[in-house]
This record gives C-alpha cells, sequence and structure tokens, in this order.
C-alpha cells in the first residue's frame, strides 16, 4: 500500500510538471545556467552523490506553486554539474510518517550501499503531538525510481531533543560503518547529533557531537560533516544567531567518542542569498558543494516572495563550488572548473588603470558573465575600488572594495524595485600583493568570491530588461587591474 500511495502521489505531480513546464520555462526571469525545477517551488539541496558515473543532485520540491508547501523529492543527473536532466520525482509525502500539509518529506542525504541507492530523509507529520520530524530511510535499484523502507521511521528524537527540532540527516561510510548527523534542539540550545549504524536500518545514538552555548543560536538546520586533509569540517545554517546564516567550523573529531572539538569558524557566504549548503565527493575526489540561491531571513522582503511566483517558479541553487581548505583553519570557495565549458565572448586585458571616472568593462551581453582580475595592492594608491554591475541609468548594484578598512560590501538597494539591503563582510586579502576578485553573473543572480575564494558574496537580484553596464571606479586615487578575464556564460 506504501509503495502504491508514493506512485499515485508522484504521478498526480509529474502530470502538473508536465502540464506547466512549457509555460514556466518561457518567464523572464529564468536562470540560464544555475539549476531550477522545472516547475513550483525549490529550497534546499539534497541527496548530493556521484552515483554510477553521474552527479546526481536531489531538491526540495513544491511542483504545484512557486511557493513553499508540501514538499516532494525533485531528481535531476547530469555529466558536467551544469547541463541537468530532470528525472522523475524520487520522494513523495504519502505516508503517516511524512504527509504533513505543511512539510512532507524534508531534507536530507544520499549513500550507496552494495550498488544499492540509499536516501535518509526527514518525514514530517503530526499524529497528535503537533509538528513531529523522524528520520526516514528509502532505496532504489537503479537509481531512479525509489522505495520507502517499510519501517520507517528508523530514528526518532531521543529524549530531551524537541520532536518539532529533530531534522535534516546527513550520512556517511567510515571503516565499513554509517554515521549519520541530524540537526537539532536540546534544551532550548542548537546542537548537532550522532548516530551509527551497521545496516542503515538500525542506529545507535552515540552523542552530542557538537553544540551552540547560545552564541550559535537554537537549531542548526541542514548539518554537513566531512574530512577535508587532516581536519574536520562541520557545516550548518544556524536559527536564532543573527546574521550569521551560514557558517562552518573546523577542528578535530574522534570517531571513539563521537565529539567534535572546533578550533575556528568562519562564513561559508555573505550574501542574503545562500542557506542549506550540502557536499559531497565525485569521481574524482573534489569536495563540491551546492546551496539554495534564497534565504527564509530576506525573502520576505520581497511580496509574494519575489517576482518570479508569477511565473510559476521559485527558487535556484547557487553556482557549484569546490571547497579547499587553506592550512589549517580557513575554507574557501570557488566556482569549480566545468564552468570554463560555458565560457563565449572572451575578452582578455593583462593590464588596465582605472581612476574615479568610471571605466566600462565588455562582459558579454552584460548579464550572463563570467569576469575576473587582480588588484595590484603595491601599486594601487585607490582607498576603494566600486565595482558597478548590472546596472542603467537609474539602477545598480554595486560592491565596494575598501583597501584601506578591510571591508567588502554589496549594495542592492538601487538594483531593481524588490531588491533591498546591503551585505558586508573583512576582506582579509588586502594584506597580500594582489586581491583576487571574480563575479559571475545569471538572469537574477550575482555570485561575486575575494581573495582566492576566501570571501563570498551571493545576491539575488531581479533588473529590468537594459541593465546590463558593467563599469569600474574608484575612490582615492587610481586602481592596478591585473590578467582581466571576461567571459559570456552560455547554456
Amino acid at each position: 500500500m506504501s509503495q502504491k500511495s508514493m506512485a499515485l502521489a508522484i504521478a498526480h505531480a509529474q502530470q502538473h510538471i508536465d502540464d506547466h513546464k512549457a509555460q514556466v520555462s518561457a518567464g523572464v526571469m529564468r536562470q540560464e545556467y544555475h539549476f531550477m525545477g522545472q516547475t513550483g517551488w525549490i529550497n534546499d539541496p539534497n541527496g548530493l552523490i556521484w552515483f554510477r558515473g553521474q552527479y546526481h543532485i536531489f531538491y526540495q520540491f513544491n511542483p504545484y506553486s512557486g511557493f513553499w508547501g508540501r514538499m516532494f523529492w525533485g531528481h535531476a543527473v547530469s555529466d558536467d554539474l551544469f547541463h541537468w536532466r530532470y528525472l522523475p520525482i524520487a520522494l513523495a509525502p504519502s505516508e503517516w510518517y511524512d504527509d504533513h500539509p505543511q512539510g512532507g518529506c524534508f531534507s536530507g542525504s544520499a549513500i550507496v550501499k552494495d550498488e544499492r541507492l540509499y536516501l535518509l530523509y526527514t518525514g514530517t507529520s503530526n499524529n497528535g503531538r503537533g509538528f513531529e520530524q523522524n528520520q526516514c530511510l528509502a532505496w532504489s535499484d537503479d537509481g531512479i525510481h525509489f522505495n520507502k523502507y517499510e519501517g520507517n521511521p528508523v530514528i526518532s528524537a531521543p529524549e530531551g531533543v524537541s520532536h518539532d527540532f529533530f531534522r535534516d540527516p546527513k550520512v556517511w561510510e567510515h571503516e565499513g560503518a554509517y554515521y549519520l548527523i541530524c540537526g537539532a534542539q536540546r534544551h532550548g540550545q542548537a546542537c548537532v547529533l550522532l548516530y551509527r549504524s551497521d545496516d542503515l536500518v538500525h542506529w545507535q545514538f552515540l552523542n552530542n557531537m557538537a553544540e551552540s552555548r547560545g552564541e550559535w543560536g537554537y537549531m542548526w538546520e541542514c548539518p554537513d560533516f566531512f574530512k577535508l586533509g587532516d581536519r574536520y569540517v562541520l557545516f550548518c545554517s544556524p536559527m536564532g544567531a543573527g546574521e550569521r546564516t551560514v557558517v562552518y567550523f573546523i577542528g578535530d573529531f574522534d570517531y571513539r567518542t563521537g565529539r567534535f572539538c572546533y578550533t575556528t569558524n568562519g562564513e561559508i557566504d555573505w550574501g542574503f542569498d545562500f542557506y542549506a549548503p550540502q557536499t559531497f565527493l565525485d569521481g574524482s575526489g573534489r569536495r563540491i558543494m551546492l546551496a539554495w540561491a534564497n534565504c527564509w531571513d530576506w525573502m520576505p522582503f520581497w511580496k509574494d516572495w519575489g517576482p518570479t511566483y508569477r511565473e510559476g517558479w521559485c527558487g535556484s541553487f547557487c553556482l557549484p563550488r569546490e571547497v579547499r581548505l587553506e592550512g589549517q583553519d580557513e575554507l574557501a570557495f570557488e566556482p569549480v572548473r566545468e564552468l570554463s565549458l560555458l565560457h563565449v565572448d572572451p575578452y582578455e586585458s593583462e593590464h588596465m588603470v582605472v581612476g574615479v571616472e568610471p571605466t566600462d568593462i565588455p562582459v558579454s551581453d552584460g548579464v550572463h558573465y563570467d569576469l575576473s582580475f587582480s588588484i595590484d595592492l603595491v601599486t594601487t594608491t585607490a582607498d576603494v575600488v566600486e565595482l558597478h554591475m548590472r546596472a542603467d541609468k537609474q539602477h545598480e548594484t554595486v560592491c565596494y572594495l575598501d583597501l584601506k578598512r578591510a571591508l567588502m560590501v554589496v549594495d542592492r538597494n538601487r538594483a531593481d524595485e524588490w531588491s533591498k539591503g546591503a551585505t558586508r563582510s573583512s576582506l582579509t586579502g588586502v594584506r597580500n600583493a594582489a586581491l583576487s576578485v571574480r563575479i559571475v553573473s545569471d538572469r537574477t543572480s550575482l555570485e561575486i568570491f575575494a581573495d582566492d575564494g576566501r570571501v563570498c558574496h551571493s545576491l539575488n537580484i531581479f533588473p529590468k530588461n537594459g541593465c546590463n553596464e558593467f563599469t569600474i571606479s574608484t575612490q582615492g586615487g587610481e586602481a592596478n587591474l591585473l590578467g582581466l578575464r571576461s567571459y559570456g556564460v552560455r547554456i
């Protein structure tokens, strides 16, 4: 009965997609090369995995509307992280443990065991105790059609943990055993709980792996945990931690005690529109990260969650990024090298001097581009370098690189009629001889990387046609730009 119920829910949703995808794909706000759903709403990336020679992504999905609602798991595959083929919906809310009308199948992860692909996800329901979250299991032999485990749920909230703050399992294998973490709330504080299993079905609680003492909020959503070099890294999206919406911790981990002790922390992305990042290892051993290109805290700034809902969709993923460990205590994030496969319309300038008067920079059509350069900090006399992007006479988004105060600000208050706010971060790269800068623009997004990916700002904007100028100017002197490379980006 379980499989029949899910099959019917998937068939109904697939029919809706087939009936509306052509209309939705014609939306003027649709991205060119960032991943989106065919219809409806998407948020968190789920189940990222390299399986049988392809990249698989799953994603939180409401196919029926451009609003969040009863959540399914969408599914797509790719050979290069940019050209995606949509597969049938993988999971649909259909059982007593995952059928909440304002919940359904929440986030989770994937793992391969004995050539079978398994999904661990959070089922949400209301069975007389209010909003309740449990961890559930599904599997597939062909990587396309999934069966829910008949003994679900496989993990329920332990004593002392709020049953409505217990979600987003991330699973991995270590020395023949399986480990899983969940974001949770215990005694009013955010924490990550660690479990161990020999078969992915029977799980033993090991420890409260890490927790907030109040400084990191009251709930850690979408935790991710992995080893990078000889260090361990924990990602999470903390609720109630102010503007710190996506953070990483670097430290040491002991499998015997199940305890993670971090020695440093940092921000994954300082922009308004970056949340719920998840990573995986690809076939060449790279640690690849995807994230939802929105954020719960900022989206209400836009009436009805932004203008794309009128086109029958909302949400996309940020660029796939490779995660690197810099030294022992810092992470860097940069677009995967496959982005270069989409480059067209090249423009190069080995040395360019810019000053107070704006200098026009060729960036293909001014909307879909990948621009990079370095600022020679030895010879530059300017205090501030300004990047004026997606501009016309009335609209623009401006990135201020304050070299004197080691500050980076991205201001979208004049981008369009919907967007507002400015993001800020430190800019430690000004201590070096040169500061790298890279801007990747798509139809409704800007992703700005500085200092070799140590600083990232991702923002959504909704400019009208004609906002396609890019100029650079300065305050307080001149700036010497080295190795400027500009490309259009097209699928």
